[in-house]
């Protein structure tokens, strides 16, 4: 990490890891750089609960919009606490192995394809087309849509953070993306 370990937090660094801990069961990755600015760490910290624990979005959803978003990053540390999660809550494998190749996904159930879709032309194009938003209107519901906005800004902001300070993967974890080697991208001819 290109950050030193943080050795000694301050009264308020300690109160917002400690309340991380508690709902998170520990503080770790990404919240070690956050805690340098407690107030961000405390925002940011609330905006992922909401994101990953209380959105209206299904579980399947959540999981997928944050593995979408940690591959157009290239955040490695994200898809390899998150891969797992998402399997465990009925994404397929297949999918997810093509999404980290940078293969073309292809989803059985809808709902997985219009959050691919919605998420993949808003990040990759920064619009989305008519026929991607009232696909995921129809799958989602407004609040969906709304959210799944969120979690993607979100997530983006966590795949900055985790990229830009270079956060370790975690140990024994293989890299997950055959065009990213350490803290950088492979050039096409050697992938």
């Amino acid at each position: 990490m290109r950050l030193p370990e943080l050795v000694e937090l301050s009264p308020r660094q300690r109160e917002i890891s400690d309340r991380i801990t508690r709902r998170r069961g520990g503080t770790r990755g990404p919240f070690l750089v956050w805690l340098r600015s407690p107030e961000l760490c405390e925002k940011v910290e609330a905006l992922g609960a909401y994101c990953r624990f209380e959105s209206s979005l299904d579980l399947r959803l959540r999981e997928l919009s944050l593995l979408v978003a940690a591959r157009h990053w290239d955040a490695q540390y994200s898809w390899n606490a998150h891969v797992e999660k998402a399997v465990d809550a009925g994404v397929a494998r297949e999918s997810l192995t093509a999404l980290a190749e940078n293969r073309d996904p292809a989803f059985a159930r809808a709902d997985e394809d219009a959050v691919h879709r919605f998420a993949t032309e808003i990040l990759r194009d920064h619009f989305v087309s008519d026929a991607t938003f009232a696909l995921a209107l129809e799958e989602l519901g407004e609040q969906g849509v709304v959210d799944l906005l969120g979690s993607l800004g979100n997530f983006s902001m966590l795949a900055m953070l985790l990229n830009a300070c270079q956060v370790d993967l975690q140990p024994g974890r293989t890299p997950p993306f055959p065009d990213v080697r350490g803290h950088e991208r492979v050039p096409a001819a050697e992938v």
